[in-house]
């Protein structure tokens, strides 16, 4: 298939062309795919770019419990619509590790279940942070001194919270009610998504795959293994009762039967559509093969990396959020706190993509006030790339 029909495919098929305007979070987030929350604007932008979503609106839509963010594939992060919660909770649970690293220093599932059991009567009176529970909980919790610190936990509690919420009796929820910070309250959860949950975590793998074929199929086998965080067996087993199809005689890419007759009757748009995304966007995260989605002449243009100039080619993962033609990457772009405004560069010429960009940026100034990567994202880290893009236009 030509790569310009491919990428405008993929561009389709998230909804970024368009399609999930005026569409709920939770309706977007079912077609498109989970969002990647890493305590930045990633799943804001993806709502934004797709389907003209608020923040309002997605704080609504998180309060209202109609998309959340959980622990998932992988055991990362993702904000997922209501549909998809036990699935969600089901793929992930097999990734939560901590454990493993508890017991080198002395934690006992035995301790562990305990705390659990005084977390969830803490947790019966109303929504706590973690001080709250800390102190709610006395003595159930401990520090894990020294030896814990080089494993990254201090206390137990921490084991506790990540435990309850794979299991789907509490749930994680943003102190302020956004998505883009990381200050959490945790609260009871009922009815706990997992209660009526009837398939066990083989099968779940298979429904997994299947919705990942539908949101970024034509995908490799390899790029699903990856998403989902299984070994090369596991994901065979999931891939196996779908009935996959090569998207071309020997090809390594791979579609769902029901999608042949849809790619094939498929005719890219003709004119541009653009649409600025995060560096995290489900686009470029899912698949995560960016080569695909550059054109061949614009693999050899610098770009700002971590701290060095690299070919766009070169790159696995984006320095800067994204600015996307019909599934082509065609530009960057990062959001200026001082002077309020997007600094961005693009390699094509277009009349309408300045409106695209003034439309984004008015979202980020009035609603978000940030744009911020991750969470560790700040104002000041991104001053190197803010001026590496302006210089560039």
């Amino acid at each position: 298939m030509d790569a310009g029909k491919l990428r405008a495919w993929w561009w389709h098929r998230q909804g970024l062309d368009g399609s999930l305007r005026r569409k709920s979070p939770a309706a977007i987030l079912e077609h498109s795919g989970w969002a990647r929350s890493v305590g930045g604007v990633g799943p804001y932008l993806t709502l934004f770019s797709r389907g003209g979503v608020s923040r309002a609106a997605c704080d609504a839509a998180v309060a209202n419990l109609e998309i959340h963010e959980l622990p998932s594939a992988r055991g990362c992060t993702y904000v997922l619509p209501a549909s998809d919660y036990a699935l969600g909770l089901r793929v992930g649970a097999a990734f939560n590790g901590d454990m493993k690293m508890a017991v080198k220093v002395g934690v006992t599932e035995k301790e562990i279940a305990a705390l659990c059991v005084a977390v969830v009567k803490a947790l019966s009176k109303g929504p706590l942070d973690p001080e709250g529970i800390r102190s709610a909980t006395g003595a159930a919790s401990r520090n894990l001194g020294e030896a814990g610190k080089k494993k990254g936990l201090t206390t137990t509690l921490p084991l506790a919270l990540g435990k309850l919420q794979t299991e789907g009796k509490i749930r994680r929820v943003p102190t302020n009610g956004r998505l883009d910070q990381q200050r959490y309250q945790y609260a009871a959860w009922k009815p706990n998504p997992l209660d009526k949950y009837a398939l066990a975590a083989d099968a779940a793998y298979v429904e997994l795959a299947r919705r990942y074929f539908h949101w970024a199929g034509p995908a490799t086998a390899t790029e699903f293994k990856w998403f989902s965080g299984l070994g090369v067996n596991a994901a065979k087993a999931a891939l196996e009762p779908l009935g996959l199809e090569p998207l071309e005689k020997g090809s390594d890419r791979l579609i769902l039967p029901a999608d042949r007759t849809a790619i094939a009757r498929f005719v890219p748009p003709e004119e541009p559509q653009y649409a600025l995304v995060s560096s995290i966007d489900a686009l470029l995260l899912l698949r995560r093969d960016l080569a695909s989605l550059i054109d061949t002449k614009d693999r050899e243009r610098k770009v700002a990396g971590d701290k060095v100039i690299v070919p766009l080619g070169g790159l696995m993962d984006l320095p800067s959020h994204a600015i996307f033609d019909r599934g082509r990457l065609v530009g960057l772009w990062e959001y200026d706190m001082d002077a309020q405004s997007i600094a961005w560069t693009a390699w094509v010429k277009d009349k309408s993509l300045p409106e695209v960009v003034a439309r984004t940026e008015a979202f980020v100034r009035d609603q978000l006030g940030d744009a911020r990567s991750f969470s560790l994202d700040s104002p000041k880290s991104r001053l190197p790339r803010i001026a590496a893009l302006r210089a560039a236009k």
